[in-house]
């Protein structure tokens, strides 16, 4: 009989969860395609999306399931209650069944030390989950930059801009992946972002206006949240190609100790 998999690796299974769309009069969870190749291809995982379906997603039984979790970037803000923050502005976009279903996740998945690489929104839910709170309007913070995303023609090139360098703590994991260079210049496109850091949170990567830009949990074996877009041209970018290799492997060795087991 033939080898499953052709006598290679199973490919550790990445859950990514979702964000809730409605058209017309149809309700969808969807995903960017862009985590899914970044899973593919920078991860090298296999991608399983997770509906924000809430507490009928189970999320102690998930994470046992998984071998890793993407948390990504989205068009939406976490509802203040999570946090105790201020109201949003009216115009602003919520999203209350990704908040229901992410909080748990991330929750979950630091108790049972599941690997998790949060992204933009996803590095806010991480702060979230684990007690920390946020700016809810980020540019109206007194010595705070504007940290939206930049007026350009296209998406492209608004991910494109490299809007600011960010700082690297001397010694940290970024810095590492990072060739041991001390800054890093990144994308910016979000509209809040991190006011008090959760405990057991440690700062990687601050913005020049001292707004934190990237997180660690030293005590897991990877968990980590980065308040840019490396998804976007991460082929063509040192930290991206370390960062997803970093991730892609935490999550094999988690499916390893999971077969193990």
């Amino acid at each position: 009989m033939p080898a499953p998999f052709g006598g290679r690796e199973p490919l550790p299974v990445i859950g990514i969860v979702c964000c809730v769309r409605t058209e017309g009069e149809h309700t969808f969870h969807t995903v960017g395609e862009k985590y899914i190749v970044t899973v593919t291809d920078a991860v090298g995982g296999l991608p399983l999306l997770i509906p924000a379906a809430g507490d009928r997603v189970g999320a102690e039984e998930s994470v046992q399931r998984l071998d890793g979790l993407l948390f990504t970037g989205s068009r939406t803000d976490i509802e203040p209650h999570h946090y105790g923050g201020t109201d949003l502005l009216p115009e602003r976009k919520i999203d209350p069944k990704r908040d229901q279903t992410s909080l748990p996740l991330l929750r979950a998945a630091a108790r049972l030390d599941l690997p998790v690489l949060a992204i933009c929104r996803g590095m806010q839910e991480l702060n979230v989950a684990l007690g920390g709170s946020l700016h809810t309007v980020l540019h109206e913070v007194p010595g705070r930059l504007d940290h939206r995303a930049p007026k350009r023609d296209t998406m492209d090139e608004r991910y494109a801009h490299l809007a600011h360098p960010v700082e690297l703590a001397p010694g940290g994991f970024f810095a590492a992946l990072n060739g041991g260079a001390a800054t890093l210049d990144v994308n910016s496109l979000h509209f809040q972002g991190i006011d008090r850091l959760a405990a057991g949170l440690v700062v990687e990567a601050t913005a020049p206006d001292g707004q934190i830009e990237g997180v660690y949990l030293p005590q897991a074996r990877f968990i980590v949240g980065v308040q840019w877009h490396p998804e976007y041209r991460h082929q063509e970018t040192p930290f991206s190609r370390a960062l997803f290799a970093a991730f892609g492997d935490a999550c094999r060795a988690h499916a390893r100790r999971r077969r193990a087991a």
